[in-house]
C-alpha cells in the first residue's frame, strides 16, 4: 500500500497527515508513505523530524487584489501553477500511490487535481471552520471531502457529499488523564495549572501582553501554576522579567506539548485548525485570541465556532491586554461550575475518534 500525503503552509495542514501517516503505519507495517509540499514550505522542515520523506512542488498562493504588486505576484502564481503540474505528474510517475490525501495547502492542488484526472483514489480534509480555495476548488473533484465541523458543510457546493470527520489529533495527546499528566510534569501541590502559547515561533504581540501578564503574577499571590512558551521571544522575554515566581515556568519551546495539554485547567492561545481539534478532542476550557494576520481571518472563524457552542472565551487582539487577559484567567479559575459548563461544551463538538473514522474512510476509498 502506497499513501501520499500533500499539504502544507501551517502546523494546522501538516499536523493532521502527520497523525493520518502514524495510524496507517501502525496498523499496515509495510505501507509506503511519501509526502509532498511547497518549496520553501515549512512542511519541508517539519516531515522530516517526524521521519518521513518529502518532495516539493513549485506553487504559491493568489492575491485577492488588483494592486499592481497582487498582479505581478499572480502572474508569478500561474507560471509556478503550470510548473507545479508538471512536477505532480513526475512525482505521481515516480511514486504509483494507491491513494492521495490532501488536507491543506496550496501543494494540495496540483497532487489532487492531477490524481483525480489519472482516476487514483483522493481525498481532501480540511481542518478549518471555513474551507480555503485549494480545499473548496478540490472539492468538486476528490473522491471523498472530509471536514472538522458540521457548521462546515455547508461552506460547500454541495454539503450532501461532505463527510464530518473531525480533525485528526496525534495519539500522543491521549497517552495521560489529566492526574497522570500533573504527575509526569512533578507538579505536587493541587494548584490548577494555566498554559499559555501563542504559535511555534511566538507572536510579538501577545508576547509584550504577556510580559505584564507576568508582572501581575510577580505582584500578587496567584493560586496558580503557569506554563507558557515563548518561542523566539523566550531570551528578551525572560531578561525582560528578571526572578520569576513559584509557579510560573517560561519555556522557549514546549516539546512535551501532549503531557503539558493534558494537565491544563485553561488554556490562552491562537486559534489555529490543529490547536482547536486538540482543545476539543481534550475538553480544555480555553480563551481564544485568534491572530488576526491569516489569510480569510480563519483562526477567528474557528474560535467562534467553540465561543458559540460556550466552550471558549473569544478575545480579540485588538481588545487584549495583559491585565484583561489576567483578569479573565482569574474570573475562571474561580468558577469551578463556568469551566465544567465549558468542558461539557468542548465534548460535544469534539471528536476523539476523528483518526479512527478516517482512516476506515480513506482505507475503504483504497479498497
Amino acid at each position: 500500500m502506497k499513501i501520499l500525503f500533500t499539504c502544507g503552509g501551517t502546523a494546522g495542514h501538516i499536523n493532521p497527515a502527520v497523525a493520518l501517516a502514524r495510524l496507517f503505519q501502525e496498523r499496515h507495517p509495510s505501507c509506503q508513505i511519501l509526502f509532498v509540499g511547497a518549496d520553501g514550505g515549512m512542511e519541508t522542515r517539519l516531515i522530516p523530524k517526524e521521519g518521513y520523506e518529502i518532495r516539493t512542488v513549485t506553487i504559491s498562493s493568489f492575491y485577492r487584489s488588483f494592486s499592481p504588486n497582487a498582479i505581478k505576484h499572480n502572474l508569478k502564481t500561474l507560471t509556478n501553477l503550470t510548473r507545479s503540474q508538471k512536477q505532480a505528474k513526475a512525482i505521481l510517475d515516480d511514486f504509483r500511490p494507491d491513494l492521495v490525501v490532501g488536507t491543506g495547502g496550496y501543494a494540495s492542488f496540483p497532487l489532487v487535481k492531477t490524481a483525480a484526472a489519472r482516476k487514483i483514489p483522493t481525498a481532501v480534509h480540511e481542518s478549518n471552520a471555513v474551507p480555503g480555495l485549494t480545499t473548496k476548488t478540490l472539492s468538486k473533484v476528490a473522491d471523498l471531502v472530509m471536514v472538522g465541523f458540521e457548521e462546515s458543510r455547508f461552506c460547500y457546493q454541495h454539503p450532501e457529499r461532505v463527510t464530518v470527520t473531525g480533525t485528526p489529533v496525534r495519539g500522543d495527546f491521549f497517552r495521560y488523564t489529566r492526574s497522570e499528566a500533573r504527575a509526569a510534569l512533578g507538579l505536587e501541590d493541587n494548584r490548577p495549572l494555566v498554559v499559555s502559547i501563542w504559535g511555534s515561533l511566538g507572536a510579538e504581540v501577545m508576547n509584550r501582553h504577556m510580559e505584564a501578564f507576568f508582572s501581575l503574577e510577580k505582584d500578587s499571590s496567584v493560586p496558580f501554576r503557569h506554563i507558557h512558551g515563548a518561542g523566539r521571544n523566550f531570551k528578551a522575554l525572560t531578561q525582560a522579567l528578571g526572578d520569576l515566581p513559584d509557579g510560573l515556568e517560561i519555556r522557549e519551546y514546549i516539546y512535551d506539548m501532549p503531557t503539558v495539554m493534558a494537565a491544563a485547567d485553561l488554556v490562552l492561545c491562537r486559534a489555529g485548525a490543529s490547536t482547536i481539534a486538540e482543545l476539543t478532542a481534550l475538553a480544555k476550557p480555553c480563551i481564544l485570541v485568534p491572530s488576526p494576520n491569516v489569510t480569510g481571518d480563519h483562526q477567528t472563524k474557528n474560535a467562534q465556532v467553540l465561543s458559540q457552542a460556550g466552550g471558549a472565551v473569544l478575545l480579540p487582539e485588538k481588545d487584549c491586554s495583559g491585565q484583561i487577559l489576567f483578569d479573565q484567567v482569574n474570573r475562571l479559575l474561580k468558577d469551578d461550575g463556568a469551566r465544567e459548563k465549558m468542558r461539557a461544551s468542548l465534548q460535544s463538538l469534539g471528536t476523539p475518534d476523528a483518526n479512527e473514522r478516517i482512516y476506515t474512510a480513506l482505507l475503504g476509498l483504497i479498497r
